[in-house]
């Protein structure tokens, strides 16, 4: 099944160009020298990013990415300006930063952030501005400046209060659908999960979201697996959910070995998010009945199942607690 989510998208926008000033003379009869009146062109449109918490995805910038507002019209006759551009909002999801020639121009998390990406063109002056006592009938006029153009880089990092963190095929997915209202993809194989997750619980105290991300492995720095495609999501969250598999990954029967390689891992790719408060959540126990497999675990840590839910409830709670 093909995947709809993208993290990052390449886009180039183009403001509106100022409409051109109007040279134009009054004509009433009676009245045979009634003077310049060719009004001013208006403003072209500008572009404006606007973040929108009800998108999760850039993929619809891969499908359009090209984007221009409209241009101002010409002056009129009798001192009629001509129609500004409206302005183009484009909507994003909450969490998009936006990069142009390399470097970040801006960062919006929270709904209604927004910057101007491109200034629409100013209109040129009709004749009529032009008037004066030595020159009564003026044949000048301005044309309107272009609008300005960009080539824009958008990357999102999803917002989430809790990122799930672990090896592929850890059960990151199944604990998702336990405890919200997500339906990530799940199967007994390794990389089911190709895309970030969200997922929505609810609390006594409010909703806590929760992003599911794919599968880390062992040398993910280096590129393998997924590699870091999908770490810069966590760089968001508030805190850190590392999902083990009991039974182990990397080492049989030793969670707390992966749990290490999974911090190396993580520090190679940005150590200043060890630094973020996290919980072990050691998970199938269902299948291993001895605790001596994961009492090694120095921080807090809860052993769980995601699949029937077994410690599930207290390991949210004290999610909640800390959050």
């Amino acid at each position: 099944m093909k995947s709809h989510f993208a993290d990052r998208a390449q886009i180039t926008v183009k403001a509106g160009d100022g409409g051109n000033g109007c040279v134009s003379f009054r004509r009433e009869k009676f009245i045979p020298k009634g003077g310049p009146d060719g009004g001013d062109g208006g403003d072209g449109g500008s572009v404006v990013l606007l973040a929108s918490p009800h998108l999760t995805t850039l993929y619809d910038f891969k499908l359009r990415p090209y984007y221009r507002a409209t241009s101002g019209g010409t002056g009129q006759g009798s001192r009629k300006s001509g129609k500004a551009g409206e302005t183009l909002l484009i909507k994003v999801p909450c969490g998009t930063e936006i990069y142009r020639g390399g470097e970040l121009i801006a960062d919006l998390v929270v709904d209604k952030d927004n910057v101007c990406v491109a200034r629409g063109g100013k209109g040129g002056r009709g004749n009529e501005f032009f008037k004066s006592a030595v020159n009564r009938t003026p044949r000048r006029f301005e044309k309107g400046t272009s609008g300005e153009s960009a080539e824009l880089l958008l990357k999102l990092k999803l917002i989430a209060d809790v990122g799930l963190v672990g090896f592929p095929n850890a059960g990151k997915s199944t604990l998702l659908g336990c405890i919200s209202n997500a339906h990530p993809r799940v199967a007994a194989y390794p990389f089911t999960t190709l895309k970030p997750n969200l997922g929505v619980v609810d609390t006594p105290t409010g909703k806590i979201s929760f992003a599911d991300l794919p599968g880390i492995v062992e040398g993910a720095h280096a590129g393998k697996g997924l590699g870091f495609e999908f770490l810069s999501h966590i760089e968001r969250v508030k805190i850190l959910l590392f999902i083990l598999d009991v039974n182990g990954f990397s080492s049989p029967g030793d969670p707390y070995a992966d749990f290490k390689i999974l911090v190396e891992e993580i520090k190679q790719y940005n150590p200043f998010l060890l630094e973020k408060p996290f919980v072990i959540a050691v998970n199938k126990i269902d299948t291993c009945a001895d605790e001596k497999a994961y009492s090694n675990f120095s921080g807090k840590h809860f052993g769980i199942s995601a699949l029937d839910g077994t410690g599930v409830q207290g390991l949210v709670e004290y999610i909640r607690e800390m959050l």
